[in-house]
Parts: structure tokens; C-alpha cells; sequence
């Protein structure tokens, strides 16, 4: 959202600025995830993305169970519809949930989007990396999620839990969006591709010098098996974690 506008909390009329989401003197809600194209914030009221022109299509699907919100602790998240895309969204961080589904779907629709429409690939946004973090629960399973660079090289830091699902906190999803439209997949995939293959020959060359079979034969299976099809999201956030895991 712009900064240098000034807008009016419609609750209590205070000017309030274009990127808050919540009004600092009433606490009333400001602006949601409310476009379906890139996921970004739109002020209430407001009919298209000042992101990237779409038109608002948001809808709160009502209760769907209780789930609590990994960051807010005691949260209760509601269940929305943005687009054609339903998941978790908790109103106080502004947080969202998104089981393994609907992120391949997101991740599928808005890579196809980029090559056939040919999105411009403008320099991304200055990313600010927080060092001051600590490790969430999964809301499904309770248990400590990882932390995950996704892509390994997005620099969208995102809380994952393998089995049941991707916590994005307040714009990382808007900003996920602009790095698949930019063509980052396809970069995450030649790098992943260029490291197994270092992977392959490091290996090769070594040897029985001190590397386990194992190892040998865990990245020889990976190598093997087609290059070119460690192209899901689940495979490009698993990748670092293997390489890791085998080099231990």
C-alpha cells in the first residue's frame, strides 16, 4: 500500500495512514487481504489493489472449525475466501494459514499467469530479514514449525509444517506472489538442479574416501530420478533441509 496518503478510520474518523491495518486510536480493522491476484492489503472500501489493479473479491466463509493462531497464541483465525483461494486468516496480526493444497495451487496459478501474460519482472522490494524471531506451532499438529527461505532464495522467511500446511505473516503471501511472478521458481529450479549436480560429481569423485554408502546412494536416488522434476513447492522447500541432513 502507498504511505504518503491519509486516510480516515471509518469508525471513529481519526486520520489514519494507507499502510496501517488497524486504527491506533480505535483499534478498529483498516484493511485485509482482499485481492485475488496478488494477495495483497486493501484498505476497506476500497474496489481495486493499489498492488496491482485487480478488482477486491474477498469473502469470510464463516466458522469452519476453531483454529488458534500460531502467533497471537489465543487468537481464534477465521476462515476466508479470497479469489478462488480459501484459508486461515487471524484479525489481529493479519497472519494467514494455507494448507499444502491451496499454496500449489497459488504457486501453479500465479507461474501460468506469469507466462502467458508476461508479467514485468520490476526489482522487488527491499526485504527486511527478521533476526528477532522465534519458532511457532503448528496450529493443526502444535508441533514447532521450521523456518524456511522459501525457494531458498525468495527471501520470504515462512513457518513450515510438512504435513498440514505454510504460515505467512502480515504481506509475506503478496510478496511470494511478486517473487513466482518474477520468474523465481524457474530460478529456484536451476539452482536446485546446478546443486544436486555438484552433489552428483562431489560424490563421484570421492569416492569410498570416508563417504557413507548411504550418503552416496541418498543423492545418487535424488540425481537420478529426473533433474527436471524437482519442480513442486513441497520439493523446492525440502531441497535445503536433504542436502543438509546427508552433509551432517
Amino acid at each position: 500500500m502507498p504511505t504518503a496518503q491519509t486516510l480516515h478510520c471509518p469508525n471513529c474518523g481519526a486520520a489514519v495512514s494507507s499502510d496501517s491495518s488497524k486504527c491506533v486510536y480505535c483499534n478498529a480493522r483498516l484493511a485485509t487481504v482482499s485481492c485475488p491476484s496478488c494477495f495483497g492489503m486493501m484498505f476497506i472500501g476500497e474496489k481495486f489493489c493499489s498492488h496491482c489493479g485487480a478488482v477486491a473479491h474477498r469473502t469470510e466463509t464463516g466458522p469452519d472449525g476453531k483454529m488458534l493462531c500460531p502467533k497471537c497464541g489465543e487468537q481464534e483465525m477465521k476462515t476466508i475466501q479470497v479469489g478462488k483461494s480459501h484459508f486461515w486468516e487471524c484479525p489481529a496480526c493479519d497472519g494467514m494459514w494455507l494448507d499444502a493444497t491451496t499454496l500449489q495451487q497459488i504457486c501453479a496459478e500465479k507461474e501460468e499467469q506469469a507466462a502467458v501474460i508476461g508479467m514485468p519482472t520490476e526489482p522487488r522490494e527491499p526485504v527486511h530479514v527478521d533476526t528477532n524471531f522465534k519458532y511457532v506451532p503448528c496450529p493443526v499438529c502444535t508441533q514447532l514449525m521450521n523456518r524456511v527461505n522459501f525457494a531458498r532464495m525468495s527471501g520470504v522467511i515462512v513457518d513450515v509444517c510438512k504435513a498440514h500446511g505454510t504460515w505467512f505473516d502480515k504481506d509475506e503471501l503478496r510478496r511470494l506472489v511478486e517473487f513466482i511472478r518474477a520468474g523465481g521458481l524457474d530460478k529456484a529450479r536451476a539452482r536446485q538442479n546446478a546443486d544436486l549436480e555438484a552433489q552428483h560429481e562431489r560424490l563421484k569423485n570421492a569416492g569410498n574416501a570416508g563417504i557413507p554408502a548411504s550418503m552416496r546412494a541418498a543423492v545418487e536416488g535424488e540425481w537420478s530420478s529426473g533433474r527436471s522434476d524437482h519442480s513442486s513447492v513441497d520439493a523446492i522447500l525440502d531441497f535445503a533441509s536433504f542436502i543438509a541432513t546427508l552433509l551432517k
